[in-house]
């Protein structure tokens, strides 16, 4: 697996225009992959970020090129989901976020991860 400090490198962010207000901003990224660490098959999913920004947001063609780092590695989806959403907070620094994989069927199933920020358990 690669580095992650390489990975976050990658996202890039610009000053919230409106600091003082909660808003929540959801990006959709239907065209994810990876591959998977068993079968070195691809997996397919839809990455969403829910967030409120604190003092920046996230840059969209940073994230795009973030999100396709991810296109060859061999990595199961509870942990991707997870390092995004580490790596989104490293860098985004957001008030709350949560992250949302979900999975194309394999095998006649198919999987959703939701991770949040801050853990809410």
């Amino acid at each position: 697996m690669s580095d992650t400090a390489s990975f976050r490198d990658t996202l890039e962010v610009f000053e919230n225009p409106a600091p003082t207000r909660n808003f929540t901003i959801e990006h959709h990224c239907p065209e994810f992959t990876s591959v998977c660490p068993k079968t070195g098959q691809p997996d397919y999913g839809t990455i969403v970020f829910t967030y409120v920004p604190d003092r920046v947001c996230v840059e969209l063609k940073s994230l795009k090129m973030y999100l396709q780092k991810f296109r060859n590695e061999g990595i199961f989806y509870e942990q991707i989901t997870n390092r995004i959403l580490d790596d989104f907070v490293a860098v985004v620094q957001p008030r709350k976020l949560t992250v949302e994989s979900k999975w194309t069927p394999r095998g006649g199933l198919n999987s959703n991860i939701i991770v949040t920020y801050p853990d809410e358990a």
